[in-house]
């Protein structure tokens, strides 16, 4: 009976999930309707509530609604028949273009319960669309030397339709010159090509006009056209002739560039590209000539300076070709004009630099001046700003002496800019500029100056040695080997701080080094001194006061001081089992040796006996009771706990807490929840009590009755012994085991058997010994009937 009892759940649970399935899949199934596009709307496309299996009155009374993604309302319901109507006139084209099928997606909802229903309609295509070519005419130049056989690409027509309403054939009218062959992309679309069959003449016809058809698939065929327009190109028969065989002109040799000399112009007699003319350059004498001309409008124009004193005369020779490589040429004749076109030159002759600051008189330059001009476009006159200390005395023709008014001073202005201006008296004035740069040597007056009074630096414990940990930096305002800086560590006074086997420092770039790894537990902050000394003679140095700052880093496990871990015993907390919910079994005490973010600890329970019985505390360790303890509850626990830090990676620790449950503990130690008595806790404490009472009374009742039955037995067997007869008492008590559980006191459960047996004159009435209650399963068993004993009674 058993057996056949735990196997019906299971056949239950298989045929629940084949039911499902097979629900689920009947859902899954989408219906598909097919119809033809440009139907007229109202058109009855289906009775949609036969379709599904569904009653006419349950799509209203369930809310049914039509919902479309992305696409048009084309359809709509009528809830109260069920059947799926046409909206409006649907147009393939437009909705699916050239996607071939055309399948629209539709859902059905319903309500109460919800469910969805797929839904796909079919537009297939019919042809309502006539091929259009994208032009009303087409032109094609072919030139009167095309052979026979020449295939000439024509633009294919458009027709929306799709499959065998699309275009299929190309026709050309009838004419003596050329045929149409219709030809397959790889997409499957067809397109014409114009085939040459006899040989055109332009002097015979120099103009055909063809029309072209395009036919497509459909029943019955539509059919577009267009007019093809051939012109017949003329052969090159004649050569291009210029207008004037010599053009003379005359140009300043100042003229800017890209300016226009002269325009040349040539004729050709041909047509089309025969007449077209293309104007070229010449060069002549393997001389580069400054000119350009452009070769459609025949214009030259200055491509470079024109120099009077170097070239004042240029020929030019100008070919006029056509497009059949026939050309022409002529000569264009350019006269240069002379004007005040050259700036004078200015030579330097001497150059002493740099000046000793503090030294009256120096010289700084010589120089010479020139202009290739003559008269007053070759005289010049020089200058220097008035605003520096430096003047100009003449020597000799054309030559100058640049010197210092008296004596300079570096820290006020260590550089000069002069500027050399000289200007001719021609018309226009033009003037050249030479700008010499002058530098006052220094004296070593000036110490090194740190950009930092002090330095804050900060590094990373477990750093890797030789670990570039920052900078410093120091200028002066000297110059040369007086401003070169060499950086040292200055000792320190402090006795503990071995400076040399912690930080070094780079003599040429003041780059500091961490020579071992750093300790933020052991080391977390120390200073020094730095010194940058130049090179000048005195040499003159400054300081500067170098902190550094060791950060810390997750190194460092949390560290369990409470329970120990490395006991030999482990650590047993006690609960008792009337704890209220939140009842504090224990706090776990960590400690982190980190600091800042690293040393915040967090506590989460992994893995415990009974989960859900125990909680942790994130942040405190502290771990309580989640609910009231019941007698199924097993009497020892087994949590463990993780504590983590908030470093990154985290560091973790584990603790093992072991949680002994225990009845009758003293309530004077018990350490009160600090939580507010629910009043009807108070109810159920009262009920309690009155349960007990009762069981109390019900159980010395049922004992006085077994007492008095088993009096009468003893008596009427004493009875029956002295007639010589054993009777046997009327009735039948049960053989099986009866099991009264209570809610009183008692904590085990007892077990007694009574045994009768009428073969003796005496009475047997045995107790048998308590069973302890991790022991019930075998009172699951079937309890054999002994040979002394009639019947049988479990009391507990």
């Amino acid at each position: 009976m058993e057996t056949a009892v735990a196997k019906t759940p299971e056949k239950r649970q298989v045929v629940f999930l084949t039911i499902l399935l097979l629900l689920w899949e009947a859902d899954s199934e989408t219906i598909r309707y097919t119809m033809p596009e440009e139907t007229e709307s109202g058109y009855l496309v289906a009775n949609l509530a036969k379709d599904l299996g569904l009653s006419v009155g349950e799509l209203a009374t369930r809310g049914s609604q039509i919902h479309s993604k992305g696409n048009k309302e084309l359809l709509q319901l009528d809830t109260e028949t069920g059947d799926l109507l046409l909206r409006e006139k649907p147009d393939r084209e437009v909705l699916c273009g050239v996607t071939d099928p055309c399948v629209l997606h539709f859902q059905l909802i319903l309500e109460n319960p919800v469910q969805f229903f797929q839904t796909d309609l079919q537009i297939t295509d019919i042809n309502d669309h006539a091929p259009e070519f994208p032009h009303r005419e087409m032109l094609l130049k072919i030139p009167e030397s095309a052979q026979p056989g020449t295939v000439f690409p024509l633009k294919a027509a458009q027709d929306s339709d799709i499959g065998s309403n699309a275009v299929q054939n190309y026709t050309v009218s009838p004419n003596l010159h050329f045929h149409v062959v219709t030809q397959s992309r790889a997409d499957g679309r067809k397109y014409p090509e114009l085939v040459l069959d006899r040989a055109l003449d332009r002097e015979e016809q120099p103009e055909l006009t063809l029309t072209l058809t395009a036919v497509d698939g459909g029943s019955p065929p539509r059919s577009g056209t267009t007019i093809v327009r051939i012109e017949v190109v003329d052969i090159n028969d004649n050569a291009p002739q210029f207008v004037q065989s010599l053009y003379a002109v005359q140009v300043p040799e100042n003229s800017p560039l890209n300016a226009l000399i002269v325009t040349v112009s040539a004729r050709d007699l041909d047509a089309g590209m025969n007449g077209n003319v293309a104007y070229s350059l010449f060069q002549g004498g393997g001389v580069s000539q400054p000119f350009a001309i452009d070769e459609i409008t025949g214009e030259i124009r200055l491509s470079d300076e024109l120099d009077f004193e170097v070239n004042n005369h240029y020929s030019i020779e100008i070919a006029a070709t056509d497009g059949g490589g026939f050309s022409g040429k002529c000569t264009v004749s350019v006269q240069v004009l002379d004007v005040n076109d050259n700036a004078p030159e200015l030579t330097i002759r001497k150059l002493t630099i740099p000046i000793p600051e503090n030294s009256p008189e120096t010289v700084v330059a010589v120089f010479s001046v020139s202009d290739s001009d003559s008269g007053d476009n070759g005289r010049m006159v020089c200058s220097v700003q008035n605003d520096l200390p430096f003047v100009l005395k003449p020597t000799f023709e054309n030559y100058y002496t640049l010197m210092t008014e008296g004596p300079l001073d570096r820290e006020s202005r260590a550089e000069y800019n002069i500027t050399i201006t000289v200007t001719d008296m021609g018309t226009p004035r033009l003037t050249t500029q030479h700008t010499i740069t002058v530098q006052v040597s220094d004296v070593n007056d000036n110490a090194p100056a740190f950009t930092q009074t002090s330095y804050t630096l900060f590094v990373q414990e477990n750093n890797s040695p030789a670990l570039h940990i920052g900078t410093i930096s120091a200028t002066d305002s000297d110059s040369g080997s007086n401003a070169h800086i060499t950086y040292s560590l200055l000792p320190t006074h402090d006795l503990q701080l071995t400076l040399s086997s912690l930080i070094s420092i780079n003599a040429d770039n003041g780059q500091l080094f961490a020579l071992r790894a750093l300790d933020y537990e052991a080391l977390q902050a120390f200073e020094f001194r730095v010194g940058a000394t130049d090179q000048g003679s005195p040499a003159l140095s400054s300081q500067a006061l170098v902190r550094v700052l060791v950060l810390d880093a997750n190194d460092n496990a949390p560290f369990v001081l409470y329970p120990l871990q490395n006991a030999s015993a482990p650590c047993t907390e006690l609960l008792p089992r009337a704890a209220e919910p939140g009842y504090l079994v224990t706090k776990v005490v960590a400690v982190d040796r980190d600091s800042g973010q690293n040393a915040w600890l967090s506590f989460q329970l992994l893995k415990a006996t009974e989960p859900g019985l125990f909680s942790v505390w994130a942040h405190n360790g502290e771990v309580r009771t989640s609910r009231l303890l019941s007698e199924r509850d097993a009497p020892k626990h087994r949590l463990l706990l993780l504590v983590k830090d908030n470093g990154d990676p985290p560091r973790s620790a584990s603790v093992t807490l072991h949680v002994l449950l225990v009845d009758g503990f003293s309530q004077p130690y018990l350490p009160l929840p600090e939580v507010a008595r629910d009043p009807a806790q108070d109810n159920d404490d009262f009920l309690t009590l009155y349960l007990v009472i009762a069981l109390a009374s019900v159980s010395s009742l049922f004992l006085l009755s077994v007492l008095l039955f088993v009096g009468v037995r003893l008596c009427r067997r004493a009875r029956a012994a002295s007639l010589g007869a054993c009777s046997v008492p009327e009735g039948h008590f049960p053989g099986h085991l009866v099991d009264v559980s209570g809610t009183g006191t008692l904590s085990q459960s007892y077990q007694y058997e009574v045994c009768l047996r009428g073969d003796s004159g005496t009475g047997e009435f045995k107790f048998l010994k308590p069973m302890i209650p991790n022991l019930f399963q075998d009172a699951d068993r079937e309890v054999k009937e002994s040979p002394h004993c009639r019947d049988s009674f479990v009391f507990s």
